[in-house]
């Protein structure tokens, strides 16, 4: 079959959706699909990212911790080119993106989903049309097709047939599930978590855990996650990393950092992480 001739962004966007899976299968597993070099970010006199050095590896879920402040959704920011650094480098599948241009952006933006913190679902749009929002704005995918993928869209995440309902009609747990589901749709290579678990209880928690568990296994999603829930963290976690002051702390297994011989990081995985405490140095294990 030959490749459609591009006419229009959306038709060869969509053209290159097989590429873009194709590249996700061919990628290494363990080899760095993003990679953050010497970022630092200001807001005013605020210092957010202060040299911060991150590679993100293929097939696996990153676990992001840190205190409030610590400069973790700002980094997701940045993976998504929302923000720009002032100074430093990001890159995506060997690629630079932090200089390209809004438009050039697009293309590497339709690869990566974003679940954000709060779902931010459209109020006014039943499940059905919040879902295909993607569809029909970065695809030509015919009414069939889209009604297709919605639905196995739906079926991944364990919600069949809530189509034409509203935001308002769904649990908390279930507008997080619809917020999955829209996020993976255009089949992205990477998924972004923005404190997934926020605001639901132990057991809606874990049916969230368990999706992004799934979404690796089946699909080889490279996953990373902004969390404060330790529990969610140690269950998910392939590799955790530890931000404080705008670097990065500790970087390991979540065991290899309850056993971190920097103490503020013990402490923070035990909850008891002193914010007065501003020394980036690392402390001795008492």
């Amino acid at each position: 079959m030959s490749t459609p001739t591009p006419t229009s962004d959306t038709s060869y966007h969509e053209a290159n959706r097989a590429d873009r899976m194709a590249a996700t299968r061919s990628h290494p597993e363990g080899a760095p699909i993003i990679e953050l070099r010497n970022l630092y970010k200001s807001f005013g006199s605020q210092h957010v990212l202060a040299g911060l050095n991150l590679s993100i590896e293929s097939g696996k879920t990153t676990v992001v911790l840190g205190p409030s402040g610590s400069g973790k959704s700002v980094m997701l920011k940045h993976i998504v080119g929302l923000l720009r650094p002032d100074k430093g480098e990001v890159h995506f599948d060997g690629k630079r993106i932090d200089t390209l241009k809004e438009r050039e952006l697009t293309e590497t933006r339709l690869q990566i989903g974003l679940v954000f913190q709060m779902s931010a679902l459209f109020d006014s749009m039943t499940v059905y049309e919040n879902i295909e929002f993607p569809l029909r704005e970065h695809t030509k995918l015919t009414r069939e097709e889209r009604h297709e993928r919605v639905r196995e869209a739906l079926a991944t995440v364990d919600l069949p047939g809530i189509e034409q309902k509203l935001p308002a009609q769904l649990s908390g747990g279930q507008r997080k599930r619809v917020a999955l589901a829209r996020a993976v749709v255009l089949q992205p290579r990477v998924v972004l978590y923005d404190e997934p678990t926020t605001g639901l209880d132990p057991i809606r928690s874990d049916g969230i855990n368990d999706l992004i568990l799934k979404l690796k296994n089946t699909m080889g999603v490279t996953g990373i996650v902004v969390t404060h829930d330790l529990v969610s963290a140690r269950k998910v976690a392939d590799r955790c990393v530890l931000l404080l002051n705008g670097k990065l702390a500790a970087d390991g297994t979540y065991e290899e950092l309850e056993n971190h011989p920097d103490a503020r990081v013990r402490q923070f995985l035990i909850g008891r992480y002193d914010h007065e405490d501003e020394d980036e140095s690392p402390r001795p294990r008492k």
